[in-house]
């Protein structure tokens, strides 16, 4: 790669400034019809770099292949994947990329907020990043750096790909999808389409991470059934439903059982919404363990409490709906563990030090693996997702599509 000229950064800049967020209430798929704009960009990059086969199929996911040039059969037909929706928990619109090129460790005062800061002391990996390219936004939105670093990573690979003849690979997918922020992320891919054996997401954080263990998460919807009466006379009548609901979430563990109380394999449950009146509330859970069992021991917890909070408000009535989300990648990846073993030693070829890392979350390669497409997830540098503060090393990049090259000839020559 000595004379190789990256593309990742322009490219990163070029896509975070297109607006993809999800749509968590929509019905639609994708749930926001813009993260077409980006899927469109990119099959236009694709097949300008010599991908002809690159397309758009109706829900908006991005296939490409790049056929295998190696002498060997039977190598394994390897995906890159990674999600071109951003989060909708913090405005993705009109962002407006700043490269800090050699930062010096000060801190970052973003120019339209000075108030929001990008400091090492907030963000504690920042402090290894003196001397390389940071890429912020500007403080009025997120970057995008999740995923649109991993775009721009599997772009400047493929650029790397049909640019470099003598570089030995089999059979190469490339697959870009939507609205994997608000879990629907592969919901309708055509896997016979890809026609893939193994895969990695490139949507992990810092440099040398490598995650193959995630959570098992499952989705809880309860409804609160109260007693109606018109507030005027409603003495001994009205039972109000969002009452009853303040009542049972305040019956959940203050100490224990939450996102703020664990870390780790810690699991948790989490409620998300509260939507209701006076007659009828909805409450939504999200329940995640990295043991799949307990998902149901917190379900039946939960729902203990439930009957417990509902017996004490006469007339009131209440359902429980659990819903499985997606499973912990490693009930998979653990019965082809060459897969990471072969990430682990390509971050060692290019000199990064491999970090394995627990996801306290899942990401589309969670549900892939279910799917028949064993895929741990890969660093890129995206750091302080979904927020004002999110940041990026260009260097960080460039390490993940080096990290690429190298997997693929490691493929290449275990064939």
């Amino acid at each position: 790669m000595k004379n190789y000229q990256h593309t990742v950064k322009d490219r990163f800049l070029k896509y975070v400034t297109i607006d993809t967020t999800a749509d968590p209430n929509s019905t639609t798929f994708p749930s926001s019809m813009k993260q077409k704009d980006l899927a469109k960009v990119l099959v236009e990059e694709l097949k300008a770099i010599g991908i002809d086969n690159a397309e758009m199929d109706e829900w908006g996911y991005v296939f490409a292949s790049i056929p295998s040039n190696s002498p060997k059969n039977d190598i394994p037909k390897i995906c890159f994947c990674a999600h071109m929706d951003t989060a909708p928990d913090c405005s993705g619109t009109n962002v407006k990329p700043i490269v800090h090129p050699k930062w010096d460790g000060t801190d970052i005062i973003l120019p339209d907020d000075n108030n929001q800061i990008v400091s090492s002391k907030k963000h504690g990996y920042l402090a290894e990043k003196i001397g390389d390219d940071i890429i912020t936004a500007s403080g009025l939105t997120l970057l995008g750096a999740d995923d649109k670093a991993g775009v721009a990573c599997i772009m400047d690979y493929a650029h790397y790909v049909m640019n470099n003849p003598t570089y030995l690979h089999g059979d190469i997918k490339i697959l870009f999808t939507p609205d994997e922020e608000v879990g629907r992320g592969v919901d309708h891919l055509d896997m016979d389409r890809l026609s893939a054996d193994y895969g990695y997401t490139l949507d992990g954080g810092a440099l040398g991470s490598i995650e193959d263990e995630s959570f098992s998460a499952d989705a809880v919807t309860i409804e609160i059934n109260g007693v109606s009466a018109h507030p005027g006379y409603a003495k001994n009548k009205l039972v109000n439903a969002l009452k009853v609901a303040s009542d049972f979430i305040d019956q959940l563990p203050k100490d224990a059982w939450s996102p703020e109380t664990t870390e780790n394999r810690e699991g948790f449950v989490h409620p998300v919404s509260v939507n209701g009146i006076m007659e009828k509330t909805t409450i939504k859970f999200i329940i995640r363990d990295h043991v799949t069992s307990k998902l149901v021991e917190y379900e039946n917890r939960l729902e203990g409490l439930l009957n417990d909070t509902v017996a004490k408000y006469p007339g009131v009535t209440a359902t429980f709906k659990a819903v499985e989300q997606y499973r912990n990648m490693k009930e998979i990846i653990k019965e082809v563990p060459f897969v990471t073993d072969y990430a682990i030693e390509a971050m060692e070829r290019v000199g990064v030090t491999p970090k394995p890392v627990i996801i306290r979350g899942g990401t589309d390669g969670s549900r892939l693996s279910f799917m028949g497409l064993p895929c741990p997830n890969l660093f890129t540098g995206e750091m302080a997702i979904h927020s004002k503060h999110e940041y990026v090393s260009v260097q960080d990049m460039e390490k993940a599509v080096k990290t690429m090259i190298e997997i693929i000839s490691i493929w290449e020559e275990k064939a």
